[in-house]
């Protein structure tokens, strides 16, 4: 019972895991009537002890006696009924106690006996703990739901990739704590008792994520780097990284993303009892060391060039919220805070970011702790395009001003609807809030800029907007995203606006990306010269082939358009960019009308290839926790051009309820083809 009052029964039933703030019960048993002990319980207590020296002045060795009433807000106990046999004993737990794995012991006169070991974990579901969380559904989805979506793709067009967390399989929380012991080891850091600290528990666990901070849990996935690991697209959850890292004895998973990392973090934290969900912000401002404004360049052909400079534009980015009280902060800004285990090059500190409150980043109060002003930056910085010419001088592009900080999304609680939470950091844009807390931040800024020159944050200005000569005026248009196979529909519209005739040279193009910002090749472009009249349009519908784009594609299939347009007068150069998606073809599951617990089920998985070309060397993994036991793989071999296959999978469901099952294609052509759906098996 104690399990399943601490909401903890999914992890085990063998194992007593409870959580703070929250009694718990244990019986003491006896091998002898009471009576003949009567002497040596006359002072008895009981010792609790975490960390692997614990001892009183360190904090994490606490006796306290056994009486008929217990302090609740203390380490207590009291006995709730006795026997000549055996007592029961209830104990109390503060809610601010360290999370650990205690070991529990009885003290009677001079003897010590183990009475067992139990852990501690944080408790949402205590009003006294700091990562208290008053809403259940809320607590359901971001404790207990193992089965998350992960958001990506472009502002435009956001795609949703399924993930298991697998916060509550029984060796999760034992390799977290392992986590926890390895990271302070790297830190030097031996104080238990900081454990009790959610702000703590988040920053260690954030600086064990990424390489840069020690040995961490997971390599950072280079441009092109697949030797002896996996490609992040093909990871399906949490428990195999984590797993592989232990069993490796902690040397780094090969290879992790920006969304692996938010995963694993969502994964540990939640199992952990710090309420925590992953968050997808399109057009992200990375590395900008807090500086408002990113450059990119482009050659007069509108190719994206590479950088030296680590700050770029990404398409997309995945952090997480972490839900709890900062009570080191002055009062506003319990609740949501960002926190952020992608490697970040700073002037000064850790590699990660967080956790900064929600509140802070919106309401623009860089000097917050900690780290508001980098996810201030990365949502308010403004990128502005500038042509290369041939002599290598930089000319600036009109009309290409890029915003970043658009559609932040997440899963909502309850249903696997994607969920705007834009508002919870930035105000309306074009808005009086808005530009009143962008003139905030440029104070703090200036001030903090002033007072200290070699301070750990600084910020730069967004130039003065460039003056825009308005002769011409270019837009770019195209569908959001297409399926593998269709050619991209190209619309450009071209107007004059001067007062006299205009000869102009239209250079468009389309490029590979990484979702990061960095180019992968240029794969086709076609230049038109035309004159317009004053007050003339031109329209002009082009097509990028299939054929193009098929073979440097690159791992998240995004495309960049571009449209170059010169004013061959005057010299000026305008600008249009669009990015889009290109999604695999369908992967398509079917369950049967009705799936009843422990009754053997057959689902059909069907995959249509719409290219004309066949698919070749076709592997189906599939897995869903409480559908199949562990993962399973099937080979299809070829699918032809223009014709569809079926996979039979035969299940025995074992767990009632909502039910996922996840699929993933892999084939010459295609490496991230993921598809799930949930059905509600019935209870036998």
């Amino acid at each position: 019972m104690n399990n399943t009052n601490h909401h903890t029964e999914e992890i085990s039933t063998e194992r007593l895991i409870v959580r703070r703030g929250q009694p718990f019960t244990i019986t003491v048993s006896f091998s002898a009537p009471i009576h003949n002990y009567l002497r040596q319980l006359k002072r008895t207590s009981l010792i609790v002890q975490t960390g692997s020296h614990p001892s009183k002045a360190d904090g994490i060795q606490i006796e306290f006696p056994i009486s008929s009433l217990g302090d609740k807000k203390q380490w207590s106990t009291a006995v709730e009924e006795q026997d000549p046999c055996f007592w029961i004993i209830s104990v109390n737990t503060p809610a601010n106690a360290p999370i650990g794995q205690y070991a529990l012991l009885l003290h009677a006169s001079k003897s010590h006996r183990l009475l067992g070991n139990f852990t501690l974990l944080f408790n949402p579901w205590c009003q006294d703990d700091e990562v208290f969380l008053a809403n259940e559904a809320q607590r359901q989805e971001y404790i207990l739901n193992q089965e998350g979506i992960i958001y990506w793709g472009t502002e435009n067009a956001v795609l949703a990739q399924p993930w298991d967390f697998s916060q509550l399989e029984e060796d999760i929380v034992d390799i977290c704590f392992m986590l926890l012991d390895v990271g302070e080891r790297h830190q030097r850091d031996k104080d238990h008792t900081q454990r009790k600290n959610p702000i703590y528990i988040c920053r260690t666990v954030a600086a064990m994520l990424n390489c840069d901070e020690f040995r961490g849990i997971l390599t950072e996935y280079g441009t092109g780097q697949h030797a002896n690991g996996t490609p992040p697209s093909k990871w399906l959850g949490s428990s195999p990284i984590l797993q592989q890292w232990v069993a490796s004895h902690f040397k780094p998973v090969r290879y992790g993303q920006c969304w692996v990392f938010a995963a694993v973090m969502c994964s540990v934290l939640r199992c952990l009892g710090i309420p925590t969900r992953v968050v997808t912000g399109f057009t992200w401002a990375h590395n900008t060391n807090s500086n408002l404004s990113v450059d990119e360049y482009y050659d007069e052909d509108g190719t994206l060039l590479p950088q030296d400079k680590s700050a770029r534009v990404w398409t997309f980015h995945v952090w997480n919220e972490c839900w709890m009280a900062r009570a080191d902060l002055p009062p506003g800004y319990n609740g949501w805070q960002a926190l952020d285990a992608t490697c970040q090059e700073k002037s000064k500190g850790a590699s990660f970011c967080g956790p900064a409150p929600v509140k802070a980043i919106k309401e623009g109060d860089t000097d917050v702790d900690y780290d508001v002003c980098y996810f201030f930056a990365a949502i308010n910085a403004k990128c502005q395009v500038w042509i290369q010419k041939t002599d290598d001088t930089l000319k600036p592009a009109f009309g290409a001003t890029k915003y970043t900080g658009n559609n932040i999304s997440t899963k909502s609680v309850g249903s696997e609807r994607c969920e705007d939470i834009t508002h919870h950091y930035k105000h309306p844009e074009g808005s009086l809030q808005e530009k009143e807390v962008l003139d905030k931040a440029y104070r703090k800024i200036q001030k903090l800029e002033t007072t200290s020159i070699s301070s750990e944050t600084q910020f730069s200005f967004i130039p003065t907007a460039l003056e825009e000569p308005v002769n011409l005026f270019i837009h770019l248009q195209s569908k959001s995203s297409l399926t593998l196979g269709q050619d991209v529909p190209l619309s450009i519209d071209v107007f004059n606006h001067s007062g006299g005739e205009k000869a102009t040279q239209l250079v468009v193009g389309a490029q590979a990306l990484h979702y990061n910002g960095v180019p992968i090749t240029q794969l086709w472009k076609e230049e038109f010269h035309f004159t317009l009249k004053s007050n003339e349009a031109n329209s002009l519908q082009v097509f990028v082939p299939y054929s193009q784009y098929r073979r440097e594609l690159g791992e998240n299939h995004l495309l960049r358009l571009t449209a170059v347009l010169k004013d061959e007068d005057s010299f000026y150069v305008y600008f249009a960019q669009e990015e889009i998606s290109i999604c695999d073809p369908p992967l398509a599951i079917e369950f049967p009308e009705n799936m009843v617990q422990y009754q053997p089920s057959t689902v059909k998985i069907s995959l249509l290839n719409p290219l004309f070309e066949p698919l070749e060397k076709c592997v189906v993994v599939v897995a869903g926790r409480g559908l199949i036991y562990r993962q399973r793989k099937y080979r299809l071999g070829s699918v032809q051009p223009e014709s569809s296959r079926e996979l039979q999978i035969p299940l025995t469901p074992i767990q009632a309820g909502p039910r996922r099952l996840t699929a993933r294609l892999t084939c010459l052509q295609l490496q991230n083809l993921k598809s799930y759906k949930t059905i509600d098996v019935a209870a036998a």
